[in-house]
């Protein structure tokens, strides 16, 4: 029980409380009415819908507070404010504009096109100062990708009746952020000017007008960590990493340093190397050959892989479809030697389910899916997959072409992806150049690579020069009839000015019929079919009897075939392997002329350090009339760039009253050459080379006390240079004869070059 005087004070805070809390709410009150202000376009039941408080709600200073962020957070208004007047809460708002126009001023290296797909305000969107932040990003960052890390972007707006707006972007795109300098740190084995020529990234140089590799790029500076990690794995340093790449930009804005930090670690030897296999019926040793290393060498990851990839092909032709192959090291810190054990066990078994195609625009499905070496339903096979996607590149109709391999819809299922993307296969281009044989030399040439994206080239020439007039017209399909045979067809006029060699001209007029196809991977032949009328013409009054006995028309049909055994490493400019080619041509079903032509080429190419290249090269020939002679357009012509040191057509039987060549039924030419670097910068693609040329040509079937006609060895001896410059390959050649007959014709300089654009 409470005392008397204590029940009376509880009752008195009792009431004093109910008091407060009374007046509170009285204080507090109702919300009576919600007016809204300041709109112009958009709808005050709009505003008031995104409201979290509503008319006979209290004025609850939380929800009021949800309110004004959800009214911000719509982007629609550029300020919001709440005041209460009596039971009455006003909003007072100021609506973002809309913007009218986007435009950019200053923009020069980048089209408006393309900074517009780049931005993500448009007209007729609601402008809000956030949205223009994040596109000043995005156009900043499209310059950096394109090299110009100085570049500035300044938003102005244009204020325009009924709360609208133009937008103008004011870009500075500034000059290309070029790399100044590149460094490295903790490299010992290999200097700075070797590990410059083994990344992509190169210092900037008048010389790299034309090309981009020394503008600064993130995403090449990260490829060129992988570089340097190959370059070193491949040269025995197994525990090599790059620590870091800084790239820093001067305080000007206009170039970077950029600084690699590596550790090299210890050289290691390829210790034992050993092969264990699980796979049944079969003899780890029938894949020793395929480890083309031996002990005591310098370790190389390089060669690894390229063991691996011999292994698995192997193993598929064999038959074994399933196969996994793991190299398995152990390194020995001792004496810096790396055991190899290759584990050849069975793989899972997977098959192709299915094969998908994207990003061919123009391009048939069928015309890459035709050089997949797998298709749907096959047991996967990582090389013949590897060579598919070879084939597929080696097309050179996309700029990139990933194919990858992923799980399929069960486990033992595996789905082919093809991403590609297409580059432009047309080509229009215009050539000039010169030549000691031809001097100035004019070429258009219209070329498709892929007519209809259907994989057909069609190609139409016309080249004018001193000494030569030609059109040449002709059309292949690579897979004739769905198959793998090519077939084509060639029309052509050519006109030969030889009055410098030969007293007369020849005009060639006629067409061609051709049929490839493959009989393995390396080898391949070649059907043709060549009708041709020639007229010799314009034959100087003085020249050889022999060659004024051969002015007139003569029709010629040709049969020929070319095998062709290729095992070059890139048939455009090789550096290893070899290639075998024989020819064979046959006249005389129809037309007037009757010979038999065989012909062989063979060539091999060997790197014997990094950039020099030694090739070896020889051909032979030999025309034998059929029941008839061979005439003078039958002919063999040897000298200029097949015998260097001697003129076009310098070697071989002439006539020695009128110094006329006559050409020659037989011939053999060989070349020795070893091309190599001259110690500038590598991305300066100027070569040298050492040659030795050897030869000769004989046998024709006329006879007469003004002919010298001899099967005595020519040889020549030189050097050279070779540019690939911006203007075109050009070649410069010094060769001196130092086996050579008296009527033979020498030189001793060669410079041709040409361009294409």
């Amino acid at each position: 029980m409470l005392p008397t005087g204590l029940k009376r004070s509880a009752a008195w805070v009792l009431v004093l409380l109910v008091l407060a809390f009374a007046g509170e709410s009285r204080a507090q009150g109702v919300i009576s009415d919600i007016r809204v202000e300041g709109v112009q376009r958009i709808d005050p039941e709009t505003v008031r819908s995104y409201l979290s408080i509503r008319t006979g709600d209290p004025f609850d200073n939380d929800r009021l507070d949800r309110s004004l962020k959800t009214l911000f957070a719509t982007g629609l208004f550029a300020d919001v404010a709440f005041k209460r007047e009596g039971n009455a809460l006003v909003v007072s708002v100021a609506e973002n504009p809309i913007i009218n126009r986007i435009a950019f001023e200053g923009n020069r290296k980048l089209d408006a096109e393309t900074l517009t797909q780049e931005v993500t305000l448009r007209p007729r969107v609601v402008y809000t100062r956030t949205k223009v932040q994040a596109d000043v990003k995005r156009v900043l960052d499209l310059y950096r990708r394109k090299g110009r890390f100085a570049a500035t972007v300044e938003p102005k707006i244009i204020q325009l009746p009924q709360n609208r707006v133009d937008l103008v972007f004011e870009i500075e795109e500034g000059d290309v952020t070029g790399v100044r300098r590149i460094s490295f740190v903790g490299n010992k084995r290999y200097g700075d000017s070797s590990l410059r020529g083994i990344i992509q990234t190169k210092e900037s140089a008048w010389y790299r007008i034309l090309s981009s590799d020394d503008n600064y790029d993130p995403d090449r500076v990260s490829f060129d960590r992988e570089l340097l990690r190959k370059y070193y794995l491949s040269n025995g340093y197994a525990d090599f990493r790059v620590v870091s790449a800084v790239a820093e930009l001067v305080p000007e804005r206009t170039g970077f340093y950029i600084t690699f930090t590596v550790e090299e670690g210890e050289r290691y030897k390829f210790g034992k190397l050993d092969i264990s296999a699980t796979l049944r019926n079969l003899d780890p040793e029938l894949l020793r050959t395929d480890i083309q290393v031996n002990e005591g060498d310098w370790y190389s990851s390089e060669k690894i892989d390229e063991a691996i990839q011999r292994m698995t092909v192997r193993l598929g032709n064999l038959g074994y479809a399933f196969v996994d192959i793991q190299p398995v090291l152990e390194r020995k810190r001792d004496d810096r030697s790396v055991n190899l054990t290759f584990e050849v066990r069975e793989g899972p078994k997977v098959y192709v389910e299915r094969i998908d195609i994207t990003g061919n625009v123009r391009t048939l499905d069928k015309v890459i899916r035709r050089e997949f070496r797998l298709v749907e339903g096959d047991a996967f096979n990582a090389a013949r997959l590897q060579r598919s996607r070879q084939r597929i590149q080696g097309l050179s109709f996309f700029k990139k072409a990933d194919v990858a391999n992923v799980a399929g819809s069960s486990p033992d299922k595996t789905v082919i992806k093809v991403d590609v993307e297409e580059k432009s296969t047309g080509e229009i281009s215009f050539g000039a150049g010169f030549s000691t044989s031809e001097a100035l030399i004019g070429q258009v040439e219209l070329r498709e690579r892929n007519l209809l994206g259907r994989g057909q080239e069609f190609r139409i020439a016309g080249s004018l020069s001193a000494r030569r007039r030609e059109i040449d017209f002709s059309f292949t399909e690579p897979y004739f009839l769905d198959r793998d045979v090519s077939a084509g067809f060639d029309l052509f006029h050519v006109t030969r000015n030889n009055q410098s060699t030969s007293s007369y001209d020849d005009r060639r007029t006629g067409f061609g019929l051709r049929l490839g196809y493959q009989l393995s991977e390396p080898l391949r032949q070649t059907l043709r079919y060549t009708l041709s009328g020639v007229e010799i013409l314009n034959v100087k009054s003085d020249a050889s009897r022999f060659i004024k006995e051969s002015a007139g028309d003569r029709i010629t049909s040709t049969f020929g075939q070319d095998l062709l055994y290729d095992r070059r490493d890139n048939r455009v400019d090789p550096t290893d392997g070899y290639f075998v080619k024989f020819s064979t041509d046959i006249a005389g079903a129809g037309g007037d002329a009757h010979f038999l032509r065989p012909g062989i080429g063979a060539g091999f190419y060997y790197q014997i350090a990094a950039d020099y290249v030694v090739s070896l090269l020889g051909q032979a020939g030999w025309v034998y009339g059929i029941n008839d002679e061979v005439t003078i357009q039958d002919r063999y012509f040897i000298g200029g760039t097949t015998m260097r040191g001697f003129r076009t057509s310098g070697i071989g039987p002439r006539d020695i009253t009128t110094g006329d060549a006559l050409g020659g039924n037989k011939y053999y030419t060989a070349t020795t050459e070893l091309s190599f670097p001259l110690g500038l910068p590598k991305d300066l693609p100027i070569f040298g080379r050492v040659f030795l040329d050897v030869g000769s040509l004989w046998g024709i079937d006329v006879a007469g006390p003004e002919i010298r006609d001899l099967n005595s060895l020519r040889a020549s001896a030189g050097i050279g240079v070779s540019v690939n410059s911006p203007v075109g390959p050009i070649r410069v050649d010094l060769g001196r004869p130092f086996m050579k007959e008296p009527f033979d014709r020498s030189e001793l300089l060669r410079v041709s070059f040409g361009t294409r654009f």
